[in-house]
C-alpha cells in the first residue's frame, strides 16, 4: 500500500516536473521554438499544393522552391499593405485626435448637465495631454515594431519549411525500415489521419478567416470608414483568437466609424451588419466545416489564451487556438490518449 502511494506520488511529482520544464523550455527558447510552430503551420497550408506538385512528376526540390516563392510573394505583398495602411493610418491621426477630443469634451459637457460630479473622470483621464505627449503614435510604432519582429524571424521560418517539406515524403520509408510491415502500416496510417486532420484544420480555418477578412474589408468600403484595409487584415488574424479576437475587430472599426460621422446612426447600422456577419460565420458556418476540431472547452480556450499569451506574447494569442486543436486531433487518435482529448471538448455528443 505505501509503495502504491510512493509510486503514485513520484507520478506526480515528475508530471509537475515535466510541464514545469516544458513551460520553462517554450519561454526561454522562444525566438526558436516560435518561429517552428509558424513553420509548422505554414508547411500544412502549403502542403496540398506540394504534394500535387509531386503528382505531377515535378521534381521535389523544385517544389519547394515554387512553394518558397510563393510564401515570400504572398508575404511582400502582405507587408506592402500592413506598412501602406499604417502610414495612412499615421498621417490621418491628427484628425481623429481633434475629434477625439471635441468628443470627449461633449460628453464631460452632457455629464455636468445631469449633475454629475466628472472631476475625478477628468484627473484619472486625461485624454489632452495623451495625446500631445504622442502616446498614440508610440503605440503605432510599438505595432510597426512587432510586426517587423515577426518579419525578423522570416529567413528561420523559410528554413525550417526547408527542411519540413524535404522530410516530408520520408516519414513513411522510415516508418517501413523500422517496423514490421502490419506495424508500419499501423503506423502510417495513424500518422495520415493525424496529419489529414490537422492540415484540413489550419487550411479550413484559414480559408474561413480570410473569407471573413474579405467580407469585413467589403462591408469597410461600402460604408467609406477609413483604413479598410487595416480593419480587414486585423479581421483575419484576431479571429484566430475566439470570442475576444471577433469583439475587437468589430469594436475598432465601430469606434473609427463613430468618430468618422457626424451621426450615429451609421455606425451602429455597421456594428450590426458586422456582428450578424461574424454570429453566421463563427456559429454556423465554422461548425460546419471544421466540425469536431473546433470543439474546444471554452475554459480551456480562456486557461490557453493566457499560458499562450504569456509564453509568446500576441503571436501566441493567435496561435493558442490552432496548437490547442492540434493537440486535440493527436491526442484523440490513440486509445490511452484519448479521454484527455474528450476533456478536452465542450459538446461530447457532437461528431
Amino acid at each position: 500500500m505505501v509503495e502504491i502511494k510512493y509510486s503514485r506520488f513520484l507520478s506526480i511529482a515528475a508530471a509537475l516536473f515535466l510541464i514545469g520544464f516544458t513551460f520553462f523550455v517554450m519561454k526561454e527558447l522562444q525566438l526558436i521554438l516560435l518561429p517552428l510552430f509558424l513553420a509548422i503551420i505554414i508547411t500544412f497550408l502549403f502542403t496540398p499544393f506540394y504534394e500535387w506538385m509531386l503528382k505531377k512528376k515535378i521534381p521535389g526540390w523544385l517544389g519547394i522552391v515554387i512553394v518558397l516563392l510563393c510564401i515570400i510573394l504572398i508575404s511582400n505583398i502582405s507587408s506592402v499593405f500592413v506598412f501602406t495602411s499604417i502610414n495612412s493610418f499615421t498621417s490621418q491621426m491628427p484628425k481623429y485626435e481633434t475629434k477625439f477630443v471635441a468628443y470627449y469634451g461633449e460628453i464631460i459637457t452632457t455629464l455636468k448637465n445631469y449633475g454629475i460630479n466628472t472631476e475625478s473622470i477628468q484627473e484619472s483621464i486625461k485624454f489632452e495631454n495623451i495625446l500631445k505627449e504622442g502616446t498614440i503614435t508610440t503605440l503605432i510604432t510599438d505595432l510597426v515594431s512587432s510586426v517587423a519582429g515577426i518579419f525578423g524571424h522570416f529567413i528561420m521560418i523559410l528554413i525550417y519549411i526547408i527542411f519540413l517539406l524535404s522530410e516530408w515524403r520520408n516519414i513513411r520509408v522510415r516508418i517501413r525500415k523500422a517496423y514490421s510491415p502490419e506495424r508500419a502500416a499501423q503506423i502510417a496510417d495513424i500518422l495520415d489521419d493525424i496529419f489529414k486532420d490537422v492540415r484540413e484544420y489550419i487550411v479550413y480555418k484559414t480559408l474561413i478567416n480570410l473569407s471573413h477578412a474579405i467580407i469585413a474589408t467589403i462591408i469597410f468600403w461600402i460604408f467609406g470608414v477609413d483604413f479598410a484595409i487595416v480593419w480587414g487584415l486585423l479581421t483575419f488574424f484576431m479571429t484566430y483568437i475566439p470570442n475576444i479576437g471577433a469583439f475587437v475587430s468589430t469594436l475598432l472599426p465601430f469606434l473609427t466609424a463613430l468618430i468618422q460621422y457626424d451621426n450615429i446612426i451609421v455606425p451602429i447600422i455597421l456594428l450590426i451588419v458586422l456582428v450578424v456577419v461574424g454570429m453566421v460565420i463563427g456559429n454556423l458556418i465554422e461548425p460546419k466545416i471544421l466540425g469536431d476540431a473546433l470543439n474546444l472547452s471554452p475554459i480551456l480556450i480562456l486557461f490557453s489564451l493566457i499560458f499562450w499569451g504569456y509564453v509568446w506574447g500576441i503571436v501566441g494569442m493567435l496561435l493558442c487556438v490552432p496548437i490547442m486543436s492540434m493537440i486535440k486531433i493527436i491526442l484523440s487518435k490513440f486509445p490511452t490518449t484519448k479521454p484527455i482529448a474528450i476533456l478536452m471538448s465542450y459538446n461530447i455528443t457532437r461528431k
